[in-house]
Parts: C-alpha cells; sequence; structure tokens
C-alpha cells in the first residue's frame, strides 16, 4: 500500500512540477505554445508557474518519506 502511494505522489508532484515549468515558459514568452493562449507573454502566469512547479517538487520529495 505505502510503495503504491510513494509512486503516485512521485508521478503526480511531477507533473504538477512539469505543469508548472511550461507556466513558465508560457508566461515569460518561451514556449508561445498555443499561439493564441492567453498566458503567452503574462508574468504573472510566470509567477504562478513557479509556485506551482515548486509545490510539484515538494510533493515529489516528501513522497519519499512513505516507505
Amino acid at each position: 500500500m505505502r510503495k503504491g502511494l510513494r509512486v503516485g505522489l512521485t508521478v503526480v508532484g511531477l507533473v504538477v512540477m512539469l505543469l508548472g515549468i511550461l507556466w513558465v515558459g508560457q508566461g515569460t514568452g518561451l514556449v508561445p505554445w498555443p499561439e493564441q493562449s492567453f498566458m503567452v507573454d503574462r508574468m504573472p502566469w510566470a509567477y504562478a508557474g513557479m509556485a506551482v512547479g515548486l509545490a510539484g517538487l515538494v510533493l515529489a520529495f516528501w513522497a519519499k518519506r512513505f516507505r
């Protein structure tokens, strides 16, 4: 049970971290995808992405506590 929880939390944490990285890229204009996105070149989304990415990273590391 705990191994499944650890793996699940790690996967969720990594997916959330990747989502945060995407938001940072879109907010800074480095990732202009999709072209018509309301997030492209909008710094508030970059800041939100940093927070989301950090939360994902914390979740992935916290998942290591389950053995």
